[in-house]
């Protein structure tokens, strides 16, 4: 709760004007999530832009922890988008789901300590995970021999279907050869 203090009390340090802009900018971005336009997109884009710029942030920094935090984001916005890809069709329906819905990716991306990515990342997540970590990696397992087969069986016809458009190529042009020194003799006789 430090870090929500700290940004209120550096929020009042501002000049008012900038306190009602901002004040503003997030009633007006509630509106427009209510009635407005593409708010999926919004929503969307919102969720994604601030946390992968603190990202990117996490990755040119020494520490670790700002790494962990937002590796742990991204794994909770994962799975959220899994859940919703199959339960927005219902969702969307809901008058104030998008606004919703950005209320929870910002208590997620929240720069507190126990914010919702890490709530429901040791609540939820990681006990899952572990739980169904050996039919996971077996899973996996065999997914990737899979797609190494296929891609074996992909190259091998792909190099079958090249050294057949060579010998294609090379008899065609053979043919076009032997015409052409037949057209020549023909032209010599006459």
């Amino acid at each position: 709760m430090e870090h929500v203090q700290k940004l209120k009390e550096e929020l009042n340090k501002q000049p008012v004007h900038i306190r009602i802009a901002v004040q503003g900018v997030v009633a007006l971005v509630g509106i427009w999530l209510v009635v407005g336009y593409a708010a999926s997109f919004l929503t969307s884009f919102l969720g994604f832009l601030y946390p992968a710029y603190c990202s990117v942030k996490a990755i040119e920094s020494t520490q670790k922890d700002d790494d962990t935090q937002w590796l742990t984001y991204w794994v909770v916005y994962s799975a959220f988008s899994l859940v919703e890809f199959f339960s927005d069709i219902f969702l969307s329906w809901f008058p104030f789901y998008y606004l919703a819905k950005m209320a929870f990716l910002g208590w997620c991306m929240a720069p507190i300590s126990s914010n919702g990515s890490q709530f429901l990342y040791h609540r939820f997540i990681k006990p899952f995970i572990l739980k169904h970590q050996a039919e996971i990696e077996d899973s996996l397992d065999k997914v990737t021999d899979i797609a190494s087969s296929t891609l074996s069986e992909a190259f091998k016809g792909l190099s079958e279907a090249q050294k057949m458009a060579q010998d294609a190529a090379a008899e065609a042009a053979a043919e076009q050869v032997k015409k052409a020194m037949e057209q020549q003799n023909a032209d010599k006789t006459d």
